[in-house]
């Protein structure tokens, strides 16, 4: 009887620890829970909603609830909604979980990783996830807007390539902003008429995104602080500084070089060494876009 009662008040105490690991997706949300220091128990499957209803009983069972999930195209809105529940939730950057290539991969297996991975960080192994900065609201409306003018760069430089392709493919060359009324004109006289049914289509498109390319730059400049580092464009500086958000997070200069990509790479071992440039043209380039 004795036991009996002793086994009871043990089941009932609350644990240390609860650590979820989660595998977003949008029509269903994968999770692992570790208990302390006991195994991860086998996946389960809920909608967002459910996630959220069955994290929040989570906090009744442990002193501290843990969680994480990986950054991607689902945005911070889960993060929120999780720390709102009293949950200390980290967006980590995505990986390969597939650590010894055994060619495997379910979504129960990455959010067993994910909880595995987030048991050593709080742990101490601060390696062991690389945590993503979650901006503001306010930043991450501000970035967005910034991408989806460079989204729009983007896509006009992929359909004045297609016009390009679509005019040599025939034989004929043209060159530079094609689509132009003037360069337009002279074209109406030198290509054959099937190649500029082609064409015309292609034409409107560019002529719409340049048309919100120009209104999203003047938006941008306009937004731009007047006092700015010496050889940075109004432009420029706007992108870079949504991009950072908040400088006041760098610590020290090794910290921007290294948000940057400007630090420089090294392979190693045994007795060769190699130390490279970090810098590619496409980091340069996420600097400002990504």
């Amino acid at each position: 009887m004795l036991k009996k009662k002793i086994s009871k008040k043990t089941n009932s105490a609350k644990a240390e620890v609860i650590i979820l690991g989660i595998d977003v997706h949008v029509e269903k949300q994968v999770v692992v829970r570790q208990i302390d220091a006991q195994t991860p128990q086998p996946a389960q499957s809920f909608s967002t909603l459910g996630l959220l209803n069955w994290v929040k009983k989570q906090l009744s069972l442990a002193k501290e609830v843990y969680t994480c999930y990986e950054a991607g195209p689902f945005g911070y809105g889960l993060h929120r909604e999780l720390e709102a529940l009293g949950v200390k939730n980290l967006v980590v950057r995505p990986r390969n979980w597939d650590e010894y290539g055994q060619k495997v991969k379910t979504d129960a297996r990455d959010a067993r990783a994910l909880a595995e991975a987030l048991d050593r960080y709080i742990s101490g192994n601060k390696r062991a996830l690389s945590v993503v900065r979650v901006p503001s609201e306010e930043e991450e409306r501000a970035r967005s807007l910034s991408r989806q003018r460079e989204s729009f760069s983007r896509e006009l430089q992929r359909l004045a390539a297609k016009g390009r392709s679509h005019a040599l493919y025939y034989g004929e060359r043209i060159k530079g902003r094609w689509w132009g009324p003037r360069r337009w004109k002279d074209l109406q006289q030198e290509l054959q008429d099937f190649l500029l049914e082609l064409l015309a289509p292609l034409r409107q498109l560019i002529l719409e995104i340049e048309k919100a390319l120009k209104e999203a730059t003047k938006k941008i400049e306009e937004q731009a602080v007047s006092e700015r580092p010496k050889g940075l464009g109004a432009l420029t500086s706007e992108l870079i500084s949504r991009e950072v958000g908040d400088w006041t997070r760098f610590n020290n200069r090794r910290q921007v070089a290294s948000y940057t990509g400007l630090c420089p790479r090294e392979d190693s071992s045994g007795g060769r060494r190699f130390q490279g440039n970090g810098v590619s043209q496409q980091i340069l380039t996420n600097l400002v876009i990504c």
